[in-house]
């Protein structure tokens, strides 16, 4: 009687639903807002796509003016430079070329200010390089977007674990009840002297082998719960539960078939080539001269921030650099070394994007398979169990069989719902691999 009373005790324990412990009802719509929202992975591309626009903002030198304001004073008796600034200054006068106060000047003081602007006019490097820095934004932005994707397909992958965990945790709940519920039976049995002490031991076994699959199961649900914490971006200090249960996604649902040529990570690698031959063509114009405007604006006298005079000069200066050692020729080789090496990687990126997508397509065909089959084994089991559960009741079945069957109906049930999440991440991941 103490045997029976504790497996009640303990069966009535466990009717408890999960749910009434300390988990945090989540669903997928929202784990994938707030991944989208607070990710640390999403917010580093984010700051290299800033980065990138910062990078082409800079190259808008090759068209604006360079302008700079300067004062600077000074005090002198140097013999040319006194004579200067006085004609800086317009206060030059026939008593300045007395030859004695030439060539030994009473010292003068000199202020200046300064206004200079200098406009690039023809610079065909900087146009490139201009060119390559809004190539290697363009590749960001693509690489954010992907980034994105891949942190929405990691999210909900992570979702569906944590939903099978749960559905773990239900079936050994289940299979623990009949575990002790059997355990129970057979005790009473063993008390009535129908069956041997083997037979209540083995039962205990099983009871107990379930147990620990269930204190597993548990554990599964805290990493799973974890896990979407971090994606999140979220102190998690308690459990998650899905608010839906874990059942296949592709039914009824197409999947996308766009060219994989459309991809954002592929385009990106497009992109990222294109910015090396951008690279290795400005490389090849730093040969030609460069056309640059000029202009200053300048005031003078001998008290500072005044300004009794004023002088202006413009022009143009063509600039020219024949040779500078071999730098200029080893930095071509360079680049154009770079740009057929990201020519080759675009290449190869594309044919192994092509590659793993006929994978994925087999993978989500074998999973369908494997979960329908999966199903009947199922329905099968069930039968039997049934069948074995009401001759044992009768006296005609053992203790082993029952147990058997009943671990195997636990077995095959776990087993469905493993191959429920297979299918389910397989047709995901092929939605991801065609996302363009």
């Amino acid at each position: 009687m103490n045997r029976i009373l504790g497996s009640i005790l303990f069966l009535m324990g466990l009717a408890i639903p999960l749910s009434a412990q300390n988990t945090k009802p989540i669903g997928l719509n929202e784990v994938l807002v707030k991944v989208q929202e607070s990710n640390a992975n999403i917010k580093i591309s984010e700051f290299e796509l800033a980065e990138a626009k910062a990078d082409y903002a800079m190259g808008n030198a090759i068209f604006l003016p360079n302008i700079s304001v300067s004062h600077t004073g000074m005090a002198t008796t140097n013999p040319l430079m006194a004579f200067g600034s006085k004609l800086n200054q317009e206060i030059l006068t026939q008593a300045d070329f007395n030859p004695q106060l030439l060539n030994d000047p009473d010292q003068i003081q000199n202020y200046a200010t300064r206004v200079t602007i200098e406009q690039p006019l023809v610079n065909v490097d900087g146009y490139f390089q201009r060119k390559a820095a809004k190539l290697t934004m363009l590749a960001r932005e693509l690489q954010f977007e992907r980034t994105k994707d891949y942190l929405a397909f990691e999210a909900t992958n992570a979702y569906m674990q944590l939903q099978l965990a749960h559905k773990r945790v239900e079936v050994l709940g289940k299979a623990l009840k009949a575990a002790k519920a059997n355990e129970a039976m057979v005790a009473v049995r063993y008390d009535q002297g129908l069956l041997q002490k083997a037979d209540l031991l083995q039962a205990k076994v099983r009871a107990n082998e379930v147990e620990n699959q269930l204190v597993s199961a548990q554990s599964a649900i805290g990493n799973a719960s974890d896990y979407l914490a971090f994606l999140m971006h979220e102190g998690n200090t308690q459990n998650y539960a899905p608010i839906s249960e874990l059942a296949p996604v592709g039914e009824g649902l197409g999947l996308n078939e766009s060219d994989i040529g459309n991809r954002a990570d592929v385009r990106a690698m497009q992109l990222v080539s294109k910015a090396h031959q951008s690279n290795y063509k400005a490389d090849k114009m730093t040969f030609l001269p460069r056309l640059n405007a000029f202009g200053s604006y300048e005031l003078f006298d001998d008290d500072i921030f005044q300004a009794d005079a004023q002088g202006y000069t413009f022009g143009a200066s063509l600039r020219w650099d024949i040779f500078q050692g071999s730098k200029r020729f080893a930095k071509v080789k360079k680049s154009r070394a770079n740009y057929k090496k990201a020519q080759i990687e675009y290449e190869n990126y594309r044919s192994k994007s092509a590659m793993e997508l006929q994978k994925a397509k087999r993978m989500l065909l074998d999973a369908k398979n494997r979960m329908n089959t999966s199903a009947l084994a199922l329905q099968q089991s069930e039968e039997t169990l049934q069948i074995r559960s009401n001759r044992f009741e009768q006296g005609l079945e053992g203790t082993t069989d029952l147990l058997r069957a009943e671990a195997q109906y636990a077995q095959k049930e776990l087993e469905y719902y493993q191959t429920i999440y297979e299918y389910n991440y397989a047709f995901s991941y092929h939605n991801f691999l065609t996302k363009g």
